[in-house]
């Protein structure tokens, strides 16, 4: 499993901040656009990088797109950092 991606997505702050903004629920651009003080164009670049490493996904409907946190990677991620946390004492 390759998480090199994701790593060099959430060492980003904004993305980051995206992240958190998505824990509750799904937003569209323009509504995590809201939140920051930059362009829409630069929002859509963190989402498509975000969405390259498979952290979000999206949904389209009618004409919007909402984002939302892919859990599963997530667990992925948190189950593999627990993993590495734990030592082996044999």
């Amino acid at each position: 499993m390759s998480f090199e991606k994701s790593f060099k997505a959430l060492a980003d702050p904004v993305r980051r901040e995206i992240l958190q903004l998505l824990k509750n629920g799904c937003m569209s651009a323009g509504d995590i656009a809201r939140h920051f003080h930059m362009t829409k164009a630069t929002i859509s670049y963190h989402l498509r990088l975000l969405k390259e490493a498979d952290l979000i996904w999206e949904e389209k409907e009618k004409n919007f797109i909402y984002y939302d946190l892919n859990l599963t990677l997530i667990e992925e991620i948190m189950g593999w950092l627990i993993n590495l946390k734990e030592r082996n004492n044999d």
